[in-house]
């Protein structure tokens, strides 16, 4: 079997780099970044690299949202959707800074009464809010805006005016989120959110639009890179289940895998424990992270190469620059000439 590892947040930024230099070494990864076939990935971000990877066409943004909400259980039919994250805006001297809904334990009680009061305030005007899950909402449009947007993983942490939508749309959208975020701002359930010591929930974050692409599982031209894929993440399932692909949940570690997983055959692992962490600048949960990865991933992945269980590893990794790919194939794990140095030495 060839295993692929998408791992959001693996590449952390170079100001990052004196916080490292004090973390053990980790020997599996630092194996396959010395004996493993590095490339520069050309996608930006890791929802770009699937949809490229599926033979998917970028629309005006990526299509995340209807593939998403396939997996959540949607039907996302032939309509225009927008993914339409809760999230928390936070006042940091001159900037809003942007915090998404896995920091905000928002439940479905909350979750829907702000749906419903939005969808009551924006009725007349071809927009409708649909949240399957508390932190995952959805916005249908009659139509499809002429606007970019940024994915959410790239917005998190980061200034909100420098990520919100561009394009003939935009003023527009912008105009719409100031509605969204005066209508949230006192809402009962901020109101009793903040009375507990919750961050209110005090706006939506707007990306990843799209249609539904026309390929179908059977299909002659569906593009289909891997036979299963392992992932919590939704956006991956409904690849998963658009190309016809096998899918799980992602398990707990690398030998739960191995140990039901086919001989043969692609699959693809997407580890995105990283993401946050580095978006928000939490460097201490990011190398706890990392060391996890470790010993959960690479460690038994590493002994699954030299063991032939597996026949290559491919690990993607992505961060705020961009991603790499780093390949490895049983008989690179012998080139003993390419010595291992500390991982964060060359990992970045």
């Amino acid at each position: 079997m060839h295993l692929h590892l998408l791992i959001p947040g693996l590449l952390r930024s170079r100001e990052h780099e004196h916080f490292a230099a004090a973390l053990p070494r980790l020997a599996a990864l630092e194996l396959l970044l010395a004996r493993g076939r590095r490339r520069k990935h050309e996608e930006s971000d890791s929802e770009a690299w699937l949809c490229c990877t599926h033979g998917i066409a970028r629309q005006v943004d990526w299509p995340v949202a209807p593939l998403a909400l396939l997996a959540d259980g949607g039907t996302p039919g032939d309509s225009y959707w927008l993914r339409a994250d809760p999230v928390h805006l936070k006042l940091q001297r001159n900037d809003l800074l942007l915090a998404e809904a896995s920091l905000l334990a928002i439940t479905r009680d909350e979750a829907d009464a702000l749906v419903q009061s939005l969808n009551a305030h924006f009725a007349a005007d071809g927009f409708s809010l649909h949240a399957p899950r508390p932190d995952r909402w959805y916005a249908r449009l009659a139509s499809a805006p002429d606007i970019t947007t940024t994915p959410l993983a790239l917005a998190a942490g980061q200034s909100v005016d420098a990520n919100l939508p561009r394009g003939a749309d935009a003023p527009a959208w912008h105009a719409r989120l100031n509605e969204v975020q005066m209508l949230l701002h006192d809402h009962p359930v901020n109101e009793a959110r903040e009375a507990h010591g919750a961050m209110p929930v005090n706006s939506v974050w707007f990306w990843g639009g799209g249609e539904l692409p026309t390929k179908a599982a059977d299909d002659e031209g569906t593009v289909r890179p891997f036979g299963r894929i392992w992932a919590n993440d939704p956006f991956a399932l409904g690849l998963a289940a658009m190309s016809g692909a096998s899918s799980q949940a992602r398990p707990a570690s690398a030998d739960t895998l191995l140990a039901a997983a086919p001989a043969e055959g692609v699959g693809l692992v997407v580890l995105d424990a990283l993401a946050a962490p580095l978006a928000y600048g939490d460097i201490a949960a990011w190398e706890a992270g990392l060391m996890k990865l470790e010993t959960d991933w690479f460690v038994p992945l590493v002994g699954a190469l030299r063991a032939q269980r597996i026949g290559m590893l491919t690990l993607h990794g992505f961060g705020q620059a961009g991603g790499l790919a780093l390949e490895t194939a049983r008989q690179d794990l012998a080139r003993f000439w390419r010595r291992p140095k500390p991982w964060h030495t060359r990992l970045g």
